[in-house]
């Protein structure tokens, strides 16, 4: 028999009806405030719980599975922890899942390749998930169409899955669009642009959406410059830049390159806007704290991770629902680091 006081090792572990004669209420009082159900009072509430932590009750998670068809547990696969985006992503993520009574079952992989997603795909479908997220920011490195083998429902977060799966994305080609056309409209005639890696999707979205734009108005692009969202990229390149008395304009796809592109120009005497203006993408945490405050592209993180949890749940609910693709916009936010050229 259960001590009323829990278990000790090589016990019974306490059961339903062992906390509900300590507190005192029906098994079926035990099982709605196990559930999170809202339909008990607060004082009979605390009480269950009370006897729950007392006999270090916890409750059968695999028997409610077996019950409701759900764990309400997402699985997240994601390609790198190291960007800033990838990060507010997937915080927004984990808390709209939070919100709608899911865990969260984090699965980051550190080489991208198709194989290595299936690889970590197929291990979440084999868990006691109902489905999966998968923050797909970089390109895959064996260059393979992206395709995943038949299991648990999928969102993916980034625009390169193709149009078999759900996608939820940020409007990286407006955002950059957005950044590019603000600098034209004060007057540059030419722009250039510290982009991001050529592994990464975001990347290669907004340096062809700033081509474009260029193209559109007329300008020949100048030569796209590649970083890796470090600042210290943005600063080796921001100091090649601030050497060329032609220069009056730079677009960096992350703000982290634009800080470190600032800061070269400021080492080399030249003026941020008065000589050279910039423009950054993320509007991360601090960047209207940069010197001059940086115009930069906001993206909402909240809304892709709150999309992308409520499109993954009714996948969950409904797996013979369509795929689609839900882009969600930017803001350009004007600041202190962008003016028109001097005459």
């Amino acid at each position: 028999m259960t001590s009323p006081r829990g278990s000790r090792p090589g016990t019974a572990r306490p059961s339903m009806a062992d906390v509900a004669r300590l507190a005192g209420v029906s098994s079926q009082t035990v099982s709605r405030v196990s559930n999170g159900q809202a339909n008990v009072d607060e004082a009979t509430r605390a009480r269950v719980l009370d006897a729950m932590q007392t006999l270090g009750y916890r409750p059968n998670g695999a028997a409610r599975a077996l019950k409701s068809g759900r764990f309400h547990t997402i699985g997240v696969i994601m390609t790198t922890l190291q960007t800033l985006g990838n990060i507010r992503t997937l915080d927004a993520v984990a808390t709209e899942a939070v919100h709608a009574d899911n865990a969260v079952l984090l699965m980051p992989i550190p080489d991208p390749t198709l194989r290595s997603v299936s690889g970590a795909y197929q291990r979440l479908s084999a868990q006691a998930v109902d489905g999966a997220v998968i923050i797909l920011e970089a390109r895959f490195l064996d260059r393979a169409e992206f395709a995943l083998p038949p299991g648990i429902p999928v969102v993916v977060i980034d625009s390169g899955a193709g149009p078999g799966y759900t996608v939820v994305d940020t409007d990286q080609a407006l955002g950059a669009r957005q950044a590019t056309a603000h600098l034209l409209s004060l007057g540059h005639r030419r722009v250039w642009h510290v982009a991001g890696p050529e592994t990464s999707f975001s990347a290669a979205h907004r340096s062809e959406s700033w081509e474009g734009t260029l193209r559109a108005a007329g300008i020949e692009p100048p030569p796209l410059l590649r970083g890796d969202w470090t600042a210290e990229s943005g600063y080796r390149h921001g100091l090649a830049l601030g050497r060329r008395d032609d220069v009056t304009a730079i677009f960096a796809a992350n703000d982290e390159m634009a800080l470190g592109a600032m800061r070269a120009l400021h080492e080399l005497g030249r003026a941020v806007p008065g000589d050279v203006s910039i423009v950054g993408f993320d509007d991360m945490d601090g960047a209207a704290s940069f010197w001059p405050p940086l115009t930069t592209v906001r993206q909402d993180f909240a809304t892709v991770g709150r999309l992308s949890i409520r499109k993954l749940l009714d996948r969950v609910a409904d797996p013979a629902s369509p795929p689609d693709t839900t882009v969600v916009p930017t803001d350009l936010v004007i600041r202190a680091s962008t003016a028109p050229p001097r005459p």
